[in-house]
């Protein structure tokens, strides 16, 4: 598959946050996007229903901090946390202290 290919597979940002566990619920993500703290590849999320492919670079805020992941796959259910990690890898995680 070819990044311009129409078959590739993609997610709804929203679900995707939920379903790899960085959200506690779909509404919680899609606040968080409203709000326009989420980057998708460095531009940011206008839109809950973003799509995102796999390989995608997301930045988000996290615990005070921002957290960067890519997207290795895409996930089909909301399993449990180690099944959720094994879908994405940290890259980064920068937390503030005060």
């Amino acid at each position: 598959m070819t990044p311009g290919d129409p078959t590739r597979e993609t997610a709804r940002i929203d679900r995707l946050l939920w379903m790899l566990r960085l959200n506690k619920t779909r509404s919680a993500a899609q606040a968080l996007l409203c709000e326009g703290h989420v980057r998708i590849n460095g531009r940011r999320v206008i839109r809950c229903s973003q799509p995102v492919h796999a390989g995608d670079v997301l930045t988000l805020p996290h615990d005070g901090g921002v957290r960067v992941i890519r997207v290795l796959t895409l996930p089909a259910r909301r399993g449990p946390p180690t099944e959720a990690h094994s879908h994405y890898e940290e890259i980064e995680s920068v937390s503030q202290q005060a």
